[in-house]
């Protein structure tokens, strides 16, 4: 807005002069004024609020953050410990591990020399046992060759002698009396004797004769069998006999 030009001589001549400082126009523009620095005080005041506020949440949010970053940081400190751990527990383990295949290995090692070597042995001892058992067949057949010569020569040896001798299991014979007693001529008695161990030993008799234990210890001090044979016949015969009237 211009301001009016003042005449400055005509003022003075006039009567009653007066200069028309337009007031109303001067307070109305300073209320104005006035009134816009009072709305951007209040505006500056609300937004310098606003920001206040909204830093304070920004601030409040980043620390949050931070003190979530620093627990999630912390948590994967105390991971990585863990993981740290368990990698040094892992290579121990994986240490053992190592050792103990290295000491299985070597086991294996011996064991499959030793297997080679029982291998070895076993075969040597087929190959004895093929021999032995062909030896075997043939001394059978040479047995059987004989067997077939003696069999009727022994059944009457045995007929005329009363005694037969059989093998029952290893190391042990049954010998049968035959014509013992003269009451029943078909009676039979009869002993088994084992003759595996250094001493010879009865095992059962039937029936039980008296006389038996003398009769094994004469036999074990003469080894003689063939005497401790007729012994145990007379022994049979003297006991079975009726008493004399």
């Amino acid at each position: 807005m211009r301001l009016p030009q003042i005449d400055l001589a005509a003022t003075l001549a006039a009567p009653n002069p007066q200069i028309d400082l337009r007031l109303a126009v001067y307070e109305e523009s300073t209320r104005s004024f006035l009134k816009a620095v009072s709305n951007y005080k209040n505006r500056a005041i609300a937004s310098i609020s606003e920001r206040r506020t909204a830093q304070a949440a920004e601030k409040k949010r980043v620390l949050e953050k931070t003190q979530a970053v620093e627990a999630e940081t912390n948590q994967c400190k105390l991971r990585e410990i863990d993981l740290v751990a368990d990698l040094e527990r892992e290579k121990e383990e994986r240490k053992d591990a190592e050792l103990s295949v290295g000491a299985f290995k070597r086991q294996l090692a011996t064991l499959r020399e030793k297997c080679q070597s029982i291998e070895a042995e076993i075969e040597q001892y087929r190959a004895i046992t093929a021999n032995l058992r062909r030896e075997r067949a043939a001394e059978k057949d040479t047995l059987r060759t004989h067997a077939a010569r003696v069999s009727p020569e022994l059944a009457v040896t045995e007929r005329l002698l009363g005694c037969i001798v059989e093998g029952t299991e290893p190391e042990r014979l049954l010998l049968r009396f035959a014509h013992i007693d003269p009451a029943a001529p078909d009676r039979e008695c009869s002993l088994v004797l084992d003759i595996g161990g250094q001493a010879y030993k009865v095992v059962t008799s039937s029936p039980p004769l008296l006389a038996l234990p003398l009769l094994v210890n004469t036999l074990n001090e003469t080894r003689d069998i063939y005497a401790f044979v007729r012994e145990v016949r007379a022994a049979y015969q003297t006991q079975l006999q009726p008493p004399a009237l």
